[in-house]
């Protein structure tokens, strides 16, 4: 039987290890946790992996203490835009959500747009009329409503700056969500999510929904979920040059991750970092910055759960 695996992650970004409460870092541990034991049930139960990606998304989605799904954070009108992608490697079929309001758990419905469509990416209006017509249930915006998340807009509302929620030096949530798999048959999956950027103007679309930027799975290389600086990581086609690399160069999937996240995006000027797992299990989990909320579990009787380098 395969190695089978599961990773998670909630955001990199200047986490520094004396900024965050005690009490803050058992939470997101335990956030962690939860969402790395709903992915990973699915596989041992024989579950597929993308099965298992979009459960474990969920879970981080339905937490209000990261940036996507209940946690998102504020746009320049007081809103919230969420995107979503997920994709599966075996035949190398995607959907993805972007500038949607209300949507619960937008990784949901960027399945439905892949299975349900014969699209890959809907946006805005269209995303959410495909989202009625296949009777999800919108949200009031108190649901997305956070008191810390409210306060960072305050602080540049108004202004044409804009937060990339990871880089704040101080209290703050993190980032985009994303789980990788490989399942008991050798097929993998990525799926990722994000409410975007604080103070986002003229409906900026960051990597997370795109294919091949911020979110990529193909069964002959590996499956890729990222979080950073998004124009970055767009730029630098992320997802899938960790996949080429792999394929033309035939390296393992930790020299490859590493590359791109300590070489080629960072020659750009990009921080962030990615979750991946190739076809036997594997698992690579690179970062540039202070910190990545990340979790893995492997059938090998391997787990991890990590905040801080």
């Amino acid at each position: 039987m395969n190695t089978f695996s599961i990773a998670i992650h909630g955001g990199a970004g200047t986490l520094l290890r004396g900024q965050m409460t005690a009490e803050k870092e058992v939470a997101y541990r335990a956030a962690l946790e939860r969402a790395l034991e709903a992915g990973y049930t699915i596989l041992d139960e024989g579950g597929t992996a993308t099965d298992a990606v979009e459960r474990a998304v969920i879970v981080l989605e339905d937490s209000p203490l990261f940036n996507a799904g209940k946690g998102s954070v504020f746009t320049a009108e007081g809103t919230h835009e969420m995107d979503a992608a997920i994709m599966e490697g075996k035949e190398l079929h995607a959907g993805a959500v972007s500038l949607i309001t209300g949507v619960k758990n937008p990784v949901s419905l960027a399945r439905d747009v892949m299975e349900k469509s014969e699209h890959v990416f809907l946006a805005g209006e269209g995303a959410m009329k495909f989202a009625s017509e296949n009777n999800y249930i919108t949200e009031a915006p108190e649901y997305f409503y956070d008191e810390l998340r409210y306060q960072q807009w305050q602080e540049i509302k108004g202004s044409d700056s804009f937060q990339l929620d990871h880089s704040v030096k101080k209290d703050s949530k993190f980032g985009t969500v994303g789980a990788v798999a490989c399942d008991k048959n050798g097929n993998l999956a990525a799926a990722t999510s994000t409410g975007g950027m604080t103070n986002k103007k003229w409906g900026r679309v960051g990597d997370s929904p795109m294919i091949g930027a911020g979110n990529y799975a193909n069964n002959k290389t590996c499956a890729i979920s990222c979080t950073g600086s998004g124009e970055f990581f767009i730029r630098g086609v992320v997802a899938y040059d960790v996949s080429a690399i792999m394929e033309f160069k035939g390296v393992s999937l930790e020299e490859a991750a590493s590359e791109v996240i300590h070489k080629r995006i960072a020659a750009i000027g990009g921080d962030g970092g990615l979750i991946a797992v190739d076809a036997t299990g594997a698992i690579s989990m690179p970062f540039n910055t202070e910190g990545m909320y990340r979790a893995s579990r492997s059938s090998n009787g391997q787990t991890e759960i990590s905040i801080y380098k």
